[in-house]
């Protein structure tokens, strides 16, 4: 009952000082609020790269020219080199057990012309067994065969981004169009993907056969990529080792010479990527939470002022019976109120601000509760550490001297 009483006149008494009551408040409700939103955008970014790759399979390796290394959760290339082939993806294919498939890619990003509109994209010479690989569909048409590559035929299959630059709202398949200057007929459309883990529009690329891009469009006799699909994630290992052993004899390595290839496989850049997001998330989450802290030491300011306000209450409270226990809880009771209510409202502004940065930014929505917990958590010790010492400066104020104070 007293307890009750107690937190009835704080409300009353915090609620005749609107103003320094909101200013107080603001502290506490921006640190929980950016708390909870930024360690929910940590999460859901780190949700969506899981997501991206899982869709790839785990079961996937990619063997890169030169020498790549994972910076911040992304594959990097010092350098254009030359060493891998078309030849390499053959001796792959003879000497790996348990593949499922292959397919091996040149990129390279050129002008793209139909009629007088153009646009710069990504044409990525490969194989038919990319549509499986990196679960492409289409959403007309077809994908060129093996036979189409042997051929050379000058065929493409397109991304919707790509479509939309050039083509508008007419039907792109069967039409011809330039990249650089050799023409190429549209025969089929991908289905829309979005933007990969790096933020790239995977719909912003054109497909054609590998051996057509090498001769009649890059004029290159080498490859930068070759993406090896095995049966299932157990075999990993094994066939990084394969491929290993395959393309070292291929290049004539001696033993105790680096490779002059790098093999990376989808569980290594997911962990890399999940490593960069988790550090991420922890930093800007602590950072997020000084301010937590900038709102406690608001709450301590505002209390002390209120002390020096209500001194001559304190002494007639005194005067009348209150003990200085009474003066204490009183004081202990607004700085937890202030604390406390601070949090609730910052908690409900946190996850509305989360479920809004989640729709806009395109992530998955992920509530942090844990976060939540933490933050109402934090709330309650920040109204206990820095409501004690002015508590207590108020409970041994002398009642005389106070009743005396002008």
């Amino acid at each position: 009952m007293k307890i009750a009483k107690n937190i009835e006149i704080s409300k009353k008494i915090l609620l005749e000082r609107k103003i320094r009551t909101i200013l107080s408040l603001s502290g506490i409700i921006v640190g929980v609020c950016a708390v909870i939103v930024m360690v929910a955008l940590g999460k859901g970014t780190e949700a969506k790269v899981t997501s991206q790759i899982t869709k790839m399979g785990s079961n996937l390796l990619l063997v890169n020219a030169g020498q790549v290394k994972i910076i911040a959760g992304r594959a990097r290339q010092a350098k254009i080199v030359t060493t891998l082939e078309l030849r390499d993806a053959d001796f792959i294919v003879e000497g790996v057990s348990n593949l499922k498939s292959i397919a091996p890619a040149q990129v390279k990003k050129l002008q793209v012309k139909y009629g007088n509109l153009s646009t710069k994209t990504n044409i990525i010479g490969t194989t038919s067994d990319i549509v499986e690989i990196q679960n492409h569909s289409l959403s007309g048409g077809r994908f060129f065969d093996e036979d189409e590559d042997k051929g050379l035929r000058r065929v493409a299959v397109i991304g919707k981004t790509v479509v939309e630059n050039i083509f508008g709202q007419q039907d792109p398949l069967g039409k011809i169009i330039y990249i650089g200057k050799v023409p190429f007929e549209i025969i089929g459309v991908l289905s829309p993907k979005g933007t990969d883990l790096y933020g790239a529009d995977q719909d912003d690329q054109i497909f054609i056969p590998v051996k057509t891009a090498l001769r009649r469009l890059f004029n290159l006799t080498y490859i930068n990529t070759i993406y090896v699909k095995v049966k299932d994630g157990a075999s990993m290992k094994r066939a990084e080792e394969e491929i290993s052993v395959i393309l070292r004899e291929r290049h004539h390595l001696r033993d105790g010479k680096d490779n002059d290839f790098t093999i990376l496989n989808q569980t290594a850049i997911l962990e890399a990527q999940q490593e960069s997001s988790r550090t991420f998330t922890l930093l800007i989450g602590s950072i997020a939470a000084l301010s937590l802290l900038v709102g406690g030491i608001g709450v301590l300011a505002v209390m002390l002022i209120a002390i020096r306000e209500r001194i001559k209450e304190i002494g007639i409270r005194r005067a009348v019976g209150a003990k200085r226990k009474d003066i204490l809880i009183q004081f202990l009771s607004e700085a937890l109120l202030l604390s406390i209510g601070g949090g609730m409202i910052g908690i409900v502004l946190g996850v509305v601000a989360s479920i809004l940065t989640a729709v806009f930014a395109k992530l998955p929505l992920i509530i942090p509760m844990d976060a939540v917990g933490a933050s109402f958590l934090a709330t309650v010790v920040i109204g206990v550490f820095f409501g004690v010492y002015p508590a207590r400066k108020a409970s041994l104020l002398d009642p005389i001297k106070a009743l005396q104070f002008e």
